[in-house]
């Protein structure tokens, strides 16, 4: 009964916020970028990673925050393009018979602007952009079942334009018995938007994300493999654009591709390999971020990306480089501390 509770809200909020969304048409963006460099060597998403002592883990998957993690403090930091830098901190409690805490920012920096007027006369003024997610999280467990939320109150800053709106995560997770194999499904920024940029604004959507994945560490091998599922509530991500030669304008339309490059589309791909105790190699394959980044004379190595991980005593040090461009790449660090 416990558990069929659960399914049914799950779904009700699914149903209640799902609706076709791409890039571009949704506010507060920055909710989707990832800032673990453990998930940016994955592939950028993953949702059913098994590992109860990395508290980066409950961004992705609320239902992730276990008992392990109590007292610990993580900092991320990613230096972003162009002067733009994002992160997130968070610390964990359990309590004994009620469940698990995480109290967290999420917050991304635009950086500094020179105001100019609308028709390009610079006044000397400068102002900056941000916006930040407070993250309140809270997860238990009944029987293999890990179910978790994550509210999160958002404010956005553009010069004088403020928008205020509250996102929640809602995620499960399902270990078997082989103490190998996990699963994971996660609805992320199921929300609205509160008040507008501008008065008598309309109210914009927000990133709604249904996901779904699963890990598999081998018997006789030290490696893990993963792959999440992403946008499950949108099928057609491949899209392109055309120019009305009267207007001048361009009109984005859905473009048709094969079943396999669809469905290849959803999916991200990650490896971890485990050469020591304390050491660890990651690389992930992003399908999406390729075509969406790659040049057509020039593809690179846009939607790969690597990295490691090292423990020494209470301390977890992560770094992760991603390709998103021949014009560069992004490089993010994570620091966790056991204050235990």
């Amino acid at each position: 009964m416990h558990l069929r509770k659960i399914l049914t809200f799950f779904l009700i909020l699914v149903i209640r916020f799902t609706s076709a969304q791409v890039g571009g048409e949704s506010t507060y963006q920055f909710l989707d970028l990832s800032h673990s460099a453990r998930m940016v060597a994955l592939g950028g998403f993953q949702v059913a990673v098994k590992d109860s002592t990395d508290l980066n883990l409950p961004f992705y998957n609320p239902s992730l925050l276990a008992p392990e993690m109590s007292n610990q403090l993580l900092v991320s930091y990613v230096n972003y393009f162009s002067g733009i830098n994002f992160g997130y901190a968070a610390y964990s409690k359990t309590f004994t018979g009620i469940g698990n805490f995480s109290l967290g920012i999420h917050y991304i920096n635009y950086g500094d602007f020179v105001e100019a007027t609308e028709s390009g006369e610079i006044t000397g003024n400068s102002f900056n952009a941000a916006e930040y997610a407070f993250t309140f999280t809270y997860s238990n467990t009944w029987e293999r079942l890990n179910y978790g939320a994550t509210l999160k109150p958002i404010l956005s800053v553009f010069e004088k334009y403020q928008s205020v709106g509250l996102a929640l995560d809602a995620g499960a997770s399902y270990g078997f018995s082989n103490g190998q194999t996990m699963l994971g499904l996660v609805a992320r920024n199921l929300g609205t938007q509160f008040t507008t940029y501008y008065s008598e604004g309309s109210k914009e959507k927000i990133p709604f994300n249904l996901m779904a994945g699963l890990s598999h560490s081998l018997s006789h091998a030290p490696l893990v493999l993963c792959v999440t599922a992403v946008h499950l509530n949108h099928w057609d991500l491949a899209y392109d654009e055309s120019e009305n030669e009267e207007t001048g304008e361009f009109n984005i339309y859905a473009q048709d591709e094969p079943f396999t490059k669809q469905l290849m589309r959803h999916l991200i791909w990650g490896v971890e390999i485990l050469p020591a105790k304390n050491f660890t190699l990651r690389a992930g394959y992003n399908y999406q971020r390729r075509q969406e980044l790659k040049l057509e004379e020039r593809a690179s190595t846009a939607g790969f990306s690597i990295g490691f991980g090292i423990k020494v005593n209470r301390f977890r040090f992560d770094f992760a480089t991603s390709r998103f461009h021949v014009a560069g790449s992004s490089n993010v660090f994570s620091l966790a501390v056991n204050l235990n």
